[in-house]
């Protein structure tokens, strides 16, 4: 995805005139290639994804497809920068800030056996995507135990979640929730189990219920 943005340094693109910098601010000077050309596109030009577009994603495993709206990777990119100056890590801010939880981790039982061993948020920054999905992130204490050899869930993980995410979300229907984990190299947050959860234009009140009411920082911060 490349820059239609004229001559603009990538950092000035989707910035207003009066707030563009002539040197590029210090929490976009190491981006990749990949993130240097999703920020150098101009917000008019991104294509959100549908409903049927995630699904096709996740059915094809094809996670690394999935982008955020360009503006919306530079805010994140500048929020998630700022938290590592204050937490040391974006791990220590989601443990002791979001899911409120101490080290060492340990889980009171089975995977999903018990609540306390599992909580839903809001994801924070969600991908570009039709603004009647609803992106979730749920988090565990307990390990989800992935083939060594394909890098992928065993079929005994990916089961449990199935049945979880089939309980959890009974208000909604089948066509309605899909779930994904990440693969180990697309984790922005790598130390604490989790898998995403996203519901198709869901009662505002089923995602209150789930997530005990939680907002998402990007409409916070």
């Amino acid at each position: 995805m490349g820059s239609a943005s004229g001559d603009l340094p990538y950092w000035q693109v989707n910035i207003p005139e009066h707030l563009r910098t002539a040197e590029c601010p210090e929490f976009l000077r190491a981006v990749g290639d990949k993130d240097r050309g999703i920020i150098s596109t101009p917000d008019t030009e991104y294509q959100i994804d549908s409903w049927s577009v995630v699904r096709q994603k996740v059915a094809r495993n094809r996670l690394e497809l999935f982008q955020r709206v360009p503006s919306q990777l530079r805010h994140y990119l500048e929020f998630t920068w700022k938290l590592k100056q204050d937490y040391g890590s974006v791990m220590n801010f989601i443990l002791t800030q979001r899911l409120q939880w101490t080290l060492p981790i340990t889980p009171r039982g089975k995977p999903f056996e018990f609540d306390d061993d599992v909580r839903i948020l809001r994801n924070d920054w969600p991908y570009g995507i039709d603004n009647r999905i609803v992106h979730l992130v749920v988090w565990t204490k307990f390990a989800l135990e992935e083939d060594a050899a394909t890098g992928d869930l065993t079929a005994e993980t990916r089961a449990q979640i199935d049945a979880y995410v089939r309980s959890a979300f009974s208000k909604m229907t089948p066509d309605q929730v899909i779930w994904f984990k990440n693969w180990a190299s697309l984790k922005s947050v790598k130390s604490v189990e989790h898998f995403h959860v996203m519901l198709f234009d869901p009662d505002p009140e089923v995602v209150r219920e789930v997530t005990n009411g939680d907002v998402p920082l990007c409409e916070s911060s």
